[in-house]
């Protein structure tokens, strides 16, 4: 665990991006019962926390090597990725998760001429469905995707599995076991609780 990881699990604790409720589950989009509810879009109200996930994505995404343009994933990906492609002073676009139902009918809005080496940059990655779907799009117009950066991840087997399927390097800023560590010596959760959500990532 680095230093850097606690601190972006405990600025989004703080701000409550994210939001943790073991004994009173949220209800996802899909239906799903979970204890934890993450919305990274929170971090563009803060200019510190903001400017922060900007340099630590900047430092992050040295690991990928060098690269010509950033795409975000819609919508959660495009903020944090505009953020980095400026930072960078590198051209940026951004995936659709479906075309557009008039005009071009675009996936990529941007200009990407499918001969550039990409990096993907999403907000959260649960199973890595949305996110692969978008490697996929722009590998299918010819670009090289060199990997995908995300602010967080829970951390499933299933999206460990898909990323190694795609043969696809993930990269993120914080993960759900440093987010637990930093709830715990916070007091914003329990030990008993600590074991409740521990469970509940174990059946994904």
């Amino acid at each position: 665990m680095s230093n850097n990881e606690s601190q972006i699990a405990a600025k989004l604790l703080q701000i409550k991006a994210i939001k943790l409720k073991p004994q009173n589950p949220f209800t996802w989009a899909s239906g799903i019962q979970s204890p934890i509810y993450c919305d990274n879009r929170k971090t563009l109200s803060h200019p510190a926390i903001r400017t922060f996930i900007k340099e630590s994505l900047v430092e992050k995404s040295k690991l990928f090597g060098t690269f010509d343009i950033v795409a975000g994933v819609a919508t959660a990906g495009i903020a944090h990725g505009a953020l980095l492609a400026d930072a960078l002073n590198l051209p940026f676009a951004y995936i659709r998760s479906k075309a557009k139902g008039h005009g071009l009918q675009n996936r990529i809005e941007g200009d990407v001429s499918g001969s550039e080496r990409v990096l993907v940059v999403e907000d959260l990655i649960s199973t890595g469905g949305s996110s692969l779907e978008a490697v996929d799009v722009l590998k299918n117009v010819g670009c090289e995707v060199v990997g995908v950066l995300a602010i967080f991840t829970y951390g499933f087997e299933q999206s460990k599995t898909a990323f190694a399927a795609a043969d696809c390097q993930l990269e993120t800023l914080s993960n759900y076991d440093v987010l637990l560590e930093e709830a715990l010596t916070t007091q914003y959760i329990t030990a008993d609780e600590v074991e409740v959500l521990k469970a509940w990532r174990k059946g994904f």
